[in-house]
C-alpha cells in the first residue's frame, strides 16, 4: 500500500473492527424496544471510526486526537449511566465494549494493525458466546472454581516471575522450566477433569480412557483392567481403551517433544507412527468386536487440582536432571539414555522434559530421539505389565497385546533411523 494511504487504510479497518463489534451487539440486542438499546451495529461502527480517525490524528494533532476519543468514551458512559436506571437492563457489558472498540481503532489507524484485530475478534467471540460461558460458569462447582483459579495463579502469575537462568549441581536446573513441570501437570490434570465431566461415562469407554489419558494413561490401563476382571467391562472395549489411552499418551507425547525437545521430534514422530498405529488398530478392532455392554461406571481421574503430585514430579524432574548431567560426566551418552529409559516407568511427560531442560548442543538429533522414545516404549511396556497384573494372566494378556504390537512395531524402526 502506498504510503499516502497508509492512514486511510488504517482508518478503515477501525470503521470495519467497529462494524464487527456493532453486528454481534445488535444481534444480541435485536429484540429489545426501540430507543431501549445502548448501541447498535452504526453506532459501534462509528465507534471505531472516531477511535481510528484519533489514531491518525495522534502524533501531528495529540490534543484532537485526545478531546474526540475522550468524547466518544463520555458517549459510552453516558450510555452505561442511562442503562444503571433500569434494573432489568443493568449491563455494563455494551459501554465496556464501547470503549475497547474505540481503543481497537485507535491502535489500528496508529500501526498496530494485527493488534486491534485480534483483541477485537477475541472480544467479539467473547461476547456471542455469553450463552455457552454463563451455562458453564453456572455448572461450576467451589472446588473448580478454586482449582482454576489456582492454576491461573501458578501459571499466569508464578511462572513469568521466575528466572530463566540455570544454578545447581552441573547448572543442571533451570527454575522457570522446573516450574513449568508444574504447570503442565497441573494443566493436564485440570483439562483431563474438564473433559471427563462434560462427555460423562455415558458415552463410552472411548471418552473415559482419553480423557483419563489426559492425565494418566497408566491409571486408565489399570483401571479398565481391574474392570474386565471384575466383569464390569468387555475384554473387546476394554482394549479399544486402551489403545485410544495410548494413542493419547503418544499424542500428548509428540506435542511436549516439538515444544521442549524439537531436534528429536523428526525422528520421534517418525518412530512413534507406527504404534499410534497400532493403537489406532486396537480402537477399531474393539469397536467392530461383539461385547456385552459395561455397566456406566466411570474411570476413577484425580481431583480437578492437586499441586502435590505436580511438585512431586518437578522434584523428580530435578533429581533426573542432575542424575543425568552427572553420568554424562561420567560415562557419556549412553548413560544418560538409559536414565531417562528408566525413568520413563514412572512417568513418560518427566522424561521428555528433562531432555528438553539439556543443553541444546548436548544431545545430537538422533540420539535426542532415542533417548525420547525409550521411556515411551518402556512406559507402553509397564502399562502392559500392569493390565496383565491386574486382570489376570487368563484375561490380562489380551489387553497387554495391542500395547507390546505397537512397541515392536516402533523398535522395527529403530535400524532405520541409526543408517
Amino acid at each position: 500500500m502506498p504510503a499516502s494511504l497508509l492512514p486511510l487504510g488504517g482508518i478503515a479497518l477501525a470503521f470495519l473492527l467497529g462494524l464487527l463489534v456493532g453486528v454481534q451487539r445488535g444481534w444480541a440486542q435485536r429484540d429489545e424496544a426501540e430507543g431501549s438499546r445502548f448501541a447498535g451495529v452504526r453506532t459501534f461502527a462509528l465507534f471505531g471510526l472516531a477511535g481510528g480517525i484519533s489514531g491518525t490524528l495522534a502524533d501531528a494533532y495529540p490534543v484532537v486526537a485526545a478531546t474526540l476519543a475522550s468524547l466518544a468514551g463520555v458517549l459510552a458512559l453516558i450510555g452505561y449511566a442511562k442503562a444503571a436506571h433500569r434494573p432489568d437492563q443493568l449491563s455494563g457489558t455494551s459501554s465496556l465494549a464501547a470503549l475497547i472498540t474505540i481503543g481497537c481503532g485507535f491502535l489500528a489507524a496508529s500501526g498496530r494493525m494485527e493488534m486491534a484485530t485480534i483483541v477485537a475478534a477475541g472480544m467479539t467471540m467473547v461476547l456471542a458466546l455469553r450463552s455457552e460461558l454463563h451455562g458453564w460458569v453456572s455448572g461450576l462447582t467451589d472446588v473448580e472454581v478454586g482449582a482454576i483459579a489456582r492454576f491461573a495463579l501458578i501459571a499466569l502469575a508464578i511462572l513469568p516471575l521466575l528466572p530463566d537462568s540455570s544454578f545447581g549441581p552441573y547448572e543442571a536446573w533451570n527454575p522457570r522450566q522446573l516450574w513449568l513441570v508444574v504447570v503442565f501437570v497441573s494443566g493436564f490434570s485440570l483439562l483431563g477433569y474438564i473433559a471427563a465431566k462434560r462427555f460423562g461415562a455415558t458415552r463410552g469407554t472411548l471418552v473415559m480412557a482419553g480423557a483419563g489419558a489426559m492425565v494418566s494413561s497408566t491409571a486408565v490401563t489399570a483401571a479398565l483392567a481391574m474392570r474386565v476382571r471384575d466383569g464390569e467391562e468387555s475384554e473387546a472395549m476394554a482394549i479399544a481403551g486402551i489403545g485410544a489411552a495410548s494413542a493419547v499418551m503418544l499424542v500428548r507425547a509428540i506435542i511436549l517433544t516439538t515444544l521442549l525437545a524439537p531436534a528429536a521430534m523428526p525422528g520421534f514422530a517418525w518412530m512413534a507412527a507406527p504404534a499410534a498405529i497400532v493403537s489406532s488398530g486396537a480402537i477399531f478392532w474393539g469397536l467392530r468386536e461383539k461385547h456385552v455392554p459395561a455397566r456406566d461406571l466411570p474411570v476413577a481421574l484425580r481431583n480437578p487440582f492437586r499441586l502435590a503430585p505436580a511438585i512431586g514430579l518437578m522434584l523428580l524432574v530435578m533429581l533426573l536432571t542432575a542424575t543425568a548431567r552427572w553420568m554424562m560426566a561420567l560415562v557419556g551418552e549412553r548413560g544418560l539414555a538409559l536414565v531417562i529409559a528408566i525413568s520413563g516407568l514412572a512417568d513418560v511427560d518427566s522424561a521428555i522434559i528433562t531432555v528438553g531442560s539439556l543443553p541444546r548442543n548436548m544431545l545430537a538429533g538422533e540420539l535426542a530421539t532415542v533417548v525420547i522414545i525409550a521411556p515411551v516404549l518402556a512406559n507402553t511396556l509397564f502399562k502392559g505389565a500392569t493390565a496383565v497384573a491386574v486382570a489376570g494372566w487368563r484375561k490380562g494378556w489380551r489387553l497387554a497385546l495391542p500395547l507390546v504390537l505397537s512397541v515392536a512395531a516402533s523398535l522395527a524402526l529403530v535400524p532405520v533411523l541409526l543408517v
